[in-house]
């Protein structure tokens, strides 16, 4: 399929077999993680990554120069937690100066950030979401098996302080746990400031736990937020971002990612890299593209630009979409499955 879409100086856009066109990258930094999230990954046993197959700075850059060449207009760093990586400023400065990203952010979980966002700003950071799920010290313990729920909120603090605007704040909302502390949320990010973005508890990665009954949908979400607030509008707009966003009766602006019960894979544009090299075109893939062999093999630039345009254009992934119609869905990986390949851990992934 062609497309008119185009990367720098003309460059073909990366297009796959529904149309999709490459716009969005996450970037895991290291697997390395400081909380232990009970919907992400075990909190013993882990298989990490060897340190010798962590991607260098000048290889992540290697990669997102192609990636930017061929449309990629977007890219968030992950981990794991993505401020565990030593000198992390050093590598936001190196991407930064890529004058073809619109939007360069971070997702953390923001028990190092009230020390690190100064340096992220001043490196060329547009962004940062956190990840919050709770208010609670006490769930938050439960939810991560730490107790630095403090520091998550220090670090909240500091992102306008050190000058970030746009901030997100997401929360994964799951049944019976944090699923009565919606409207506190966002009346905590109306504080911030920041935009609170509510995600469907899903079935990837380390969520051995999963089940549908945990499921807070969208619709259900909305239903509560109108009971509090009164009407609810959708804010209409044109984007290809995860979330749909939704407007309060006095202007506050909020967003819903519906990804288990109304998945978006119709307009999905974002790959993964996982911190060891591996690309991956859905978060609900089972295999990669190994870049970091080809990388340190001594692979031309053309041979690279082979490797990636052919990954995405043979591209027919519609995971979310597929998982929906299955009867009797349960979690996507046992326990034993993500001991034989820490891969298709969250993260490592980048989620």
């Amino acid at each position: 399929m062609t497309s008119l879409a185009a990367g720098v100086s003309g460059t073909p856009a990366l297009v796959d077999r529904f149309g999709r066109v490459a716009r969005s990258l996450r970037v895991s930094v290291t697997d390395r993680c400081n909380l232990r999230c009970v919907y992400c990954m075990p909190e013993e046993g882990i298989t990490w990554f060897d340190k010798s197959a962590i991607l260098t700075f000048e290889e992540i850059v290697r990669v997102v120069r192609l990636l930017t060449r061929h449309g990629v207009r977007e890219v968030r760093l992950t981990g794991g937690e993505p401020l565990l990586r030593r000198d992390l400023p050093r590598l936001i400065t190196m991407l930064a100066a890529k004058p073809a990203l619109r939007d360069f952010a971070i997702t953390t979980n923001g028990v190092l950030l009230a020390a690190e966002a100064p340096a992220l700003r001043a490196a060329g950071l547009h962004r940062v979401t956190v990840s919050l799920d709770t208010l609670r010290p006490e769930r938050f313990a439960a939810l991560t098996r730490r107790t630095t729920h403090a520091q998550v909120l220090e670090g909240i603090a500091a992102v306008p302080r050190a000058g970030f605007t746009n901030t997100k704040l997401d929360t994964v909302v799951i049944r019976g746990v944090n699923d009565d502390e919606l409207a506190d949320l966002i009346e905590f990010g109306q504080r911030v400031p920041a935009e609170v973005r509510f995600i469907e508890y899903m079935d990837v990665g380390g969520a051995t736990r999963w089940s549908p009954d945990q499921v807070i949908s969208r619709t259900q979400m909305l239903d509560v937020l109108e009971r509090r607030y009164g009407r609810i509008e959708p804010v209409v707009e044109t984007s290809t971002a995860p979330a749909d966003r939704f407007r309060l009766p006095d202007g506050t602006v909020f967003g819903i990612i519906a990804s288990t019960t109304a998945p978006f894979c119709t307009d999905c544009d974002r790959s993964r890299l996982t911190a060891d090299g591996l690309w991956y075109l859905c978060l609900y893939a089972m295999r990669g593209i190994d870049l970091r062999g080809p990388l340190r093999g001594g692979a031309s630039n053309a041979q690279l630009k082979a490797l990636v345009t052919g990954g995405w254009s043979a591209r027919t992934d519609r995971g979310a979409e597929e998982r929906l119609a299955m009867a009797g869905r349960s979690p996507l990986v046992q326990v034993g499955g993500l001991k034989r390949d820490p891969h298709l851990e969250m993260h490592t992934r980048g989620g």
